[in-house]
């Protein structure tokens, strides 16, 4: 009897041990087996989503490219200038960089007051040693002077200073001569004051809008804009 007992007993033991034994092996498979699937399943996924963002990211580029520049309203072949860094006069806008001579800044602004031209050389006690043979001309206008030099494509001449004193000659996002520096801050907020803050000193607001060489200045006394400049640094 008690041999019948002990072999009862040991058969439920090993009973019991290999079913324990089987359960650790099930649950071991099912921890180590998502495990390894879902890594590269994840990297996957992750790879799907890198690829699915660079274009995107890519057409983001575009699409705010498109929104800061445009050709200006004289036709340059490629020639893209900044948006922003442009006047209008007449429902024409006119803009740095733009390929301009005599005939057709007359068609634009119609005759000038006065043209000056000034060719640089070594000994004109300038020190623009850079644009030596370059031939420097200004075309002005009341409360209006635009200047232009040689060196584009083909030695065409292109604008690359604007001064404005005559509200008739409004930016394009139509800030003028004369308005407060409260409404210049509210139309260009990306702009900077160099003071650092408004006062009743005379100051420059700059406004760049890709970068340092390309510029918009409105020179602000009394709290108003007294003038506006729009350049292009040149070697």
């Amino acid at each position: 009897m008690n041999v019948i007992k002990k072999y009862v007993m040991i058969t439920g033991f090993l009973a019991m041990s290999a079913m324990a034994l089987s359960a650790c092996g099930r649950n071991q498979d099912k921890t180590g087996e998502p495990t390894t699937a879902s890594t590269p399943a994840d990297t996957s996924k992750d790879s799907s989503k890198e690829t699915e963002t660079q274009p995107s990211s890519e057409h983001g580029n575009e699409t705010t490219t498109d929104k800061v520049i445009k050709e200006g309203s004289i036709e340059k072949e490629g020639n893209v200038i900044l948006k922003q860094l442009a006047f209008v006069y007449q429902d024409k806008t006119i803009s740095l960089s733009d390929i301009v001579d005599d005939q057709k800044m007359e068609s634009l602004l119609g005759k000038a007051t006065e043209i000056k031209s000034h060719t640089y050389s070594p000994d004109d006690g300038k020190n623009m040693d850079p644009l030596n043979g370059k031939t420097e001309k200004q075309y002005l206008y009341p409360g209006l002077v635009i200047k232009t030099i040689d060196g584009a494509e083909n030695n065409n001449s292109f604008i690359f200073n604007i001064e404005i004193t005559d509200p008739k000659y409004p930016t394009v996002r139509n800030i003028k001569v004369g308005d407060s520096y409260e409404l210049l801050k509210e139309t260009y907020p990306e702009g900077t004051l160099l003071g650092g803050e408004i006062s009743n000193e005379e100051d420059d607001f700059r406004y760049e809008p890709a970068n340092y060489v390309d510029v918009m200045k409105f020179h602000i006394k009394d709290k108003k804009v007294e003038s506006i400049q729009i350049y292009t640094l040149i070697d």
